[in-house]
C-alpha cells in the first residue's frame, strides 16, 4: 500500500469533511447567500378591465349531424357521382355498385314465381274438377247407384286437390318474399343520400372492389356543417368545476381572436386513460353559418366558471388573505417586516371574499386596506369594494418566501457541518499525538481539544476554525510523505 492511500485510510474522515464544507458553500452561494435581504416590493395601478375564471382544455371539432355512407352488397364500386366537397340534398344519386350478381338473382326469383303461378291455376282446375266428381258422387249415392268406395274415392280427390293448392299458394308467398329481399339488394347497388349536406370525405375510389359479407364498407361521409360539436378532454382535477349549461367558448389556430361561443352540453361519463392521466370528454355544441368551421380543427377551449366585465382590479399579488403564514398574515396586518399583524379589521358583511392590500399614499407610506375580491384569475382579480381606479398597490414577490425556507435549511446544513468538524478535530489531535514521534509535527496548541493532552503533557487548546483544519491535514500528509 503506498504512502498517499496509507494517509486516505487513516485520514478519510476528514477528506469527508472537506467535501461536505465545499457543498455546503457551494448551495449557500447559489441560495443567494444573505437571508435577511429585504423583500423586493413593485407597485401596480388599480386599472378596469376584464376577468374570466375559466378551465382551459384542448379540443377538435366535428360535426353534430354526419353520416357515414357504407355499401350493403358486394361487388366493384362502378360510380362515383360526387367529390369532397359538393353540396348534396336528400335523395340524389351517390355512387353505383356493379349490380349484375343482384340482377340475375331477381331474374331468377321472378321466373320461378311465374311457374309457380302457372302451377296454382292448374292446381285449381284440378280442384274443381274433383269438386265436380265428388257431387256427382254424392248424387249417385243417393239414388243407391255406385258404390261406397267410388263415392270414397271421389271425396279424397277433392281433399288432395284442396291441399295441393293451399301448397302452391304458400309457395307462391315464399317465392315473392325472396324476391322482394333480392330487388332490395339490387336497389342498394344505387346509393342514395339520406340526408342534405356536404360530402366531407370519400373514403372508396371508382373501380374498388367492396366486400359486404363481414362489415359495411364505408364509401363517403355527409356532414351538415352549419352547426359544429366542440370534443374536448378535461382532466379529472378540473372536471368538477364544470356542469351543463355554463358558458363556453373557444380559438382556433387561424380564427384569429375570433372567439366561437356556446354551452356545455354533456359529460360524458367513462373517462379515456391516457399515460395514467384521466380524462373526461366534454361537449359542447356553435352554429357555424358561414363555414367557417372545419372537420378536425384545433380549438383551444374555455369553460367560464366565472367572469366579471369592465370592473375594477389589481394584479393577484398584491391580495393578502388571512390563513397563508406568519409573513403573509404580516403582511395582511399593515407591516412589510414581518411584524405583528393590527386587530380591528372589517370584517362587515357583502359579496366578495375579504382580504387586505398595501396601498401607496401620497407621501409614499404604504398603508394596510380591507377589500372584497370577487372574481379572479390567475393574473388579477376583482376588487368589489374598497379600491378606486388609478391608486397605488403594492406586488409582493412571493419567491423570496421559498428563498427564505431555503436559506434556512442551508444555515442547518452548516451548522450540523460545524458539529461534524468539532468532533473531527478532537479525533485527529488524538490521533497526531499518538502516531507523531517528531514534535514538531505536532499540530499547534490552538488545534488541541479541551481538557486533552497529548503526549508531550502540553495542554490543548480550546480554539478551533475551518482552515486550520485543512492546514493541519496538508502538514499530516507532508509528515507521511517524508517517511
Amino acid at each position: 500500500m503506498s504512502k498517499l492511500q496509507e494517509f486516505a485510510r487513516r485520514n478519510r474522515k476528514f477528506l469527508i469533511a472537506g467535501g461536505a464544507v465545499l457543498v455546503v458553500l457551494l448551495v449557500y452561494n447559489l441560495t443567494g447567500g444573505d437571508a435577511e435581504e429585504e423583500e423586493e416590493l413593485d407597485i401596480a395601478i388599480v386599472t378596469r378591465g376584464d376577468i374570466e375564471n375559466v378551465v382551459p382544455s384542448a379540443g377538435s371539432l366535428q360535426p353534430l349531424n354526419f353520416v357515414d355512407m357504407g355499401a350493403q352488397v358486394s361487388g366493384q364500386l362502378q360510380t362515383l357521382h360526387v367529390e369532397a366537397g359538393d353540396q348534396v340534398n336528400e335523395g340524389d344519386l351517390l355512387a353505383e355498385i356493379d349490380a349484375t350478381v343482384q340482377m340475375a338473382n331477381v331474374a331468377s326469383i321472378r321466373a320461378q314465381l311465374q311457374r309457380l303461378q302457372a302451377q296454382l291455376q292448374d292446381r285449381r282446375a284440378q280442384l274443381q274438377l274433383a269438386r265436380i266428381q265428388a257431387e256427382r258422387q254424392q248424387r249417385l249415392m243417393e239414388e243407391n247407384a255406385t258404390s261406397e268406395e267410388e263415392y270414397d274415392s271421389a271425396e279424397a280427390a277433392l281433399s288432395s286437390a284442396d291441399a295441393q293448392l293451399r301448397s302452391t299458394e304458400a309457395e307462391i308467398e315464399q317465392i315473392r318474399s325472396e324476391l322482394q329481399g333480392e330487388e332490395a339488394l339490387l336497389g342498394f347497388s344505387r346509393i342514395y343520400a339520406p340526408m342534405s349536406g356536404t360530402i366531407s370525405s370519400i373514403v372508396a375510389q371508382e373501380g374498388q372492389t367492396l366486400n359486404a359479407n363481414q362489415t359495411a364498407p364505408t364509401i363517403l361521409q355527409i356532414a351538415d356543417l352549419s352547426k359544429m360539436t366542440v370534443s374536448t378532454q378535461v382532466s379529472e382535477a378540473d372536471v368538477s368545476r364544470l356542469y351543463n349549461g355554463m358558458d363556453a367558448y373557444f380559438t382556433t389556430l387561424g380564427g384569429g381572436n375570433n372567439r366561437w361561443t356556446g354551452h356545455l352540453r354533456q359529460i360524458l361519463p367513462t373517462p379515456e386513460v391516457l399515460n395514467n392521466v384521466v380524462l373526461y370528454t366534454a361537449l359542447f355544441d356553435v352554429e357555424n353559418p358561414g363555414g367557417e368551421l372545419m372537420t378536425q380543427m384545433t380549438a383551444q377551449v374555455f369553460f367560464v366558471v366565472g367572469a366579471a366585465y369592465d370592473v375594477t382590479r389589481v394584479p393577484v399579488g398584491a391580495i393578502r388573505y388571512e390563513g397563508r403564514g406568519e409573513r403573509q398574515n404580516a403582511r395582511e396586518g399593515g407591516t412589510i417586516d414581518g411584524g405583528t399583524p393590527q386587530p380591528g379589521r372589517d370584517q362587515a358583511e357583502g359579496p366578495g371574499r375579504p382580504a387586505s392590500v398595501m396601498v401607496m399614499a401620497g407621501n409614499g407610506d404604504l398603508v394596510p386596506r380591507d377589500v372584497r375580491i370577487g372574481v379572479s384569475d390567475r393574473i388579477y382579480a376583482e376588487v368589489i369594494s374598497g379600491l378606486e381606479e388609478d391608486e397605488e398597490v403594492v406586488v409582493f414577490n412571493r419567491a423570496r418566501d421559498d428563498d427564505d425556507a431555503h436559506v434556512g435549511v442551508v444555515v442547518r446544513v452548516v451548522e450540523s457541518a460545524k458539529h461534524f468538524f468539532d468532533r473531527a478535530k478532537r479525533h485527529y489531535v488524538h490521533r497526531v499525538g499518538l502516531v507523531d514521534r517528531n514534535p514538531r509535527d505536532r499540530p499547534p496548541a490552538h488545534l488541541s481539544a479541551p481538557d486533552e493532552k497529548d503526549r508531550s503533557g502540553a495542554p490543548c487548546s480550546a480554539g478551533f476554525s475551518f482552515p486550520l483544519v485543512f492546514l493541519a491535514a496538508r502538514r499530516r500528509l507532508d509528515f507521511n510523505i517524508s517517511k
